[in-house]
């Protein structure tokens, strides 16, 4: 079990990830790159990683909470475990730098997972201004090519290693959280993930999206289910909707839906299991469902209907996006 450690700055819950069925070394040896490291989903992936034994290079826009997360990361794990790089994604010559101090540190990069985004570029097409959904795109899908030029290529020379990606649904659908123009980007950057998988098909490097839906930490007691936008139209929704109860998410000392620490138990398993997901994408619940983690518990972890695709659904998936023709 990590040290317990706490912090001012970031929002963290001790972190001990054998009571999801993790092993404590079971990433030892490896070398993880984190965008968006420092912060929700990203420094709990970061924190679970570390957990698990591996190095972590923390790339982050926010200065102050990425040095407080290496202090926090390498306070839990041991010193030299965690390196922070102040980090523009967007930025070429930013993210060559990342590189740069990732291989001076630590030699090497076995796992990439792009989760940069900013989840204020979540506006309407109507409303929003084209510049919100250039810089959705450069965050998103430009961010990921640049670091995947940047870290890919030793991956399949030593043919050894993993990228994913923080993905997210395809289109705004209320009352789902993510609006149109960051699904937009999102959409961009899986598009390229699921390319990039064919692309290194046979090198030893596996490919995968991870959907962390839900994740943050919330206080249900400030939520109002009857100001919720209506669904859509077509959607069948039950006669009776069930009693909203908080403590069904509850954890110790804060109420979520999906803690961050829980995602970075997924993620980790996600990666121990690449191969498996290779040129795919998974939703955070059926990781959930995959291994056996009791969280919250067996029967508050909602079963999605989701089945993998193979490759011509995949390929064709944004022309099979309606009912087209057919009513």
């Amino acid at each position: 079990m990590a040290a317990e450690v706490t912090s001012t700055i970031l929002n963290i819950e001790p972190i001990d990830l054998e009571y999801a069925g993790l092993k404590k070394d079971s990433l030892k040896g490896e070398v993880a790159v984190v965008t968006g490291g420092a912060s929700n989903v990203g420094l709990g992936y970061a924190r679970a990683i570390a957990w698990a034994g591996a190095k972590v290079v923390v790339a982050d826009i926010n200065e102050e909470a990425g040095r407080e997360t290496e202090r926090v990361i390498n306070a839990e794990n041991g010193p030299d475990t965690a390196l922070f790089v102040k980090t523009d994604v967007t930025k070429e010559e930013d993210v060559k730098n990342l590189a740069a101090k990732a291989f001076e540190k630590f030699g090497k990069v076995d796992i990439l997972l792009n989760n940069a985004m900013n989840m204020r570029l979540n506006g309407p097409v109507l409303s929003s201004p084209v510049s919100d959904l250039d810089q959705s795109y450069a965050i998103s899908a430009r961010g990921v090519m640049l670091a995947v030029k940047e870290f890919v290529p030793g991956m399949i020379e030593r043919r050894h290693g993993v990228v994913t990606y923080s993905a997210t649904q395809f289109h705004y659908c209320p009352p789902m959280v993510g609006g149109t123009i960051y699904t937009a980007g999102k959409a961009a950057a899986t598009s390229i993930m699921m390319s990039l998988a064919n692309e290194v098909k046979g090198t030893g490097v596996h490919v995968f999206c991870l959907t962390p839906a839900g994740v943050g930490r919330f206080d249900f007691s400030k939520f109002d289910p009857s100001k919720l936008p209506p669904p859509p139209e077509g959607m069948k929704m039950p006669k009776e909707m069930p009693k909203f109860d908080p403590s069904m998410f509850a954890m110790p000392g804060f109420h979520s839906m999906i803690p961050p620490e829980a995602a970075g138990a997924a993620m980790v398993y996600c990666i121990l299991h690449a191969e498996e997901l290779h040129g795919s994408g998974i939703i955070i619940n059926d990781a959930f469902e995959a291994m056996n983690y009791p969280y919250p518990n067996p029967a508050t972890v909602r079963k999605m209907e989701s089945r993998r695709l193979n490759d011509m659904e995949l390929t064709m998936i944004f022309c099979n996006m309606g009912p087209g023709f057919k009513k």
